[in-house]
């Protein structure tokens, strides 16, 4: 009670623009919430997917590697689509390589997308901050300038009060949310080279296994070889 007694004070003698920081933390602490939770989300899916085609993989079992990752929506499971249809007609591991970056060129901007709004929300919210610290420190030179020597402490006060109320609650809207934003974008990077890493063990085990069976051949897709992965991909 006592908590909700102090904000409504805060607010009240804050002025106008303590709302529209109140405004952009709200906005700024929902995209930070639904940031957070489609990206744990992306990753449990990412590694529950990647366990278990794994063995598959390494197997050359791509037709229930497609069976499994045609019924996921996760990231890991759009790239190795990619890679797996590539692979029925490339030539070179360069090809295969070349479609699975066209993949993170559709997935990348998924996952960054909403973020970089909140070091804009938080550059916003200083600066709306700092207007309304101007504009307090203006009025409490313009009462005092025009109130009488008896009221001129209590005038000054109150303004001075705005002033810093408006400057408080900006640094903490603007803390707030650039911290949110480092940590969001230290988690889609993480999320990011996870997949990078992935591809690159994809197709290295491709790379092993075709060698082994084509006895050290560098070609990726030989006639006969393209024929039995078109098969196993049918």
């Amino acid at each position: 009670m006592e908590l909700v007694h102090f904000i409504v004070n805060f607010f009240r003698e804050g002025g106008f623009f303590l709302y529209p920081l109140a405004a952009i933390f709200v906005v700024g602490v929902a995209i930070s919430i639904e940031r957070f939770i489609y990206l744990t989300n992306e990753t449990t899916q990412n590694r529950r997917v990647w366990a278990q085609v794994v063995p598959l993989i390494n197997s050359g079992n791509f037709k229930q590697v497609v069976a499994i990752t045609s019924k996921s929506k996760s990231s890991i499971a759009t790239v190795l689509n990619y890679g797996i249809a590539r692979l029925a007609s490339a030539r070179r591991r360069d090809d295969v390589e070349k479609a699975m970056d066209e993949s993170l060129l559709e997935i990348i901007p998924r996952m960054e997308k909403r973020t970089h709004y909140l070091s804009a929300l938080a550059n916003i919210g200083m600066l709306i901050g700092l207007l309304g610290t101007v504009i307090g420190l203006i009025a409490a030179f313009a009462s005092i300038a025009q109130a009488n020597p008896a009221e001129k402490a209590s005038l000054l006060a109150a303004s001075i009060s705005v002033a810093m109320n408006n400057t408080a609650s900006g640094l903490f809207v603007a803390i707030t949310l650039l911290l949110t934003h480092m940590f969001l974008e230290a988690k889609t990077t993480k999320v990011i080279d996870s997949l990078e890493i992935a591809s690159v063990k994809f197709m290295n085990s491709v790379v092993e296994r075709r060698q082994d069976v084509e006895g050290g051949s560098d070609d990726l897709a030989p006639a006969q070889q393209r024929g039995r992965a078109a098969h196993g991909l049918a």
